[in-house]
């Protein structure tokens, strides 16, 4: 599959586009109304966008929504509900990218890896970005 929405209980906790996604024209997978937008831009050869910008729009974000593409390596991604259980490990490897929605995560190196990470500002220090969380054993 190229494409992976994970949801549980009807709540959507990531989306997945693998590196042999191909589409023949710009497709998001997020809802429109979602603060991260997630897709893949396509265009056929010769087409040219013209210079533009985007217009500011003052925005209140209450989630922090986070994305990786795998550029080297192997890494494992596990989603967990808001209960603490295991809800989904994910392999990615290079080129393969997900967004990270709700709920908490892990991730674990299998292969030495570089990831691009995206994700909301501004970076308010760890104490203020990260609640480590203990999740249940299986």
């Amino acid at each position: 599959m190229s494409v992976e929405r994970i949801e549980h209980d009807g709540i959507r906790y990531a989306e997945v586009i693998r590196a042999n996604a191909k589409v023949d024209k710009t497709t998001f997978y997020s809802p429109a109304e979602s603060s991260f937008q997630f897709g893949l831009l396509a265009h056929e050869a010769g087409f040219v966008e013209p210079p533009h910008y985007h217009k500011p729009f003052k925005r209140e974000i209450e989630d922090l929504q986070q994305m990786f593409v795998v550029q080297r390596g192997v890494v494992v991604v596990d989603l967990f509900t808001d209960d603490g259980e295991l809800l989904k490990e994910i392999t990615l490897s290079a080129g393969d990218g997900i967004v990270l929605i709700h709920g908490v995560h892990a991730i674990r190196v299998l292969e030495d890896m570089q990831c691009i990470s995206v994700k909301q500002g501004p970076y308010l220090g760890i104490e203020n970005d990260k609640v480590f969380v203990e999740a249940k054993q299986s």
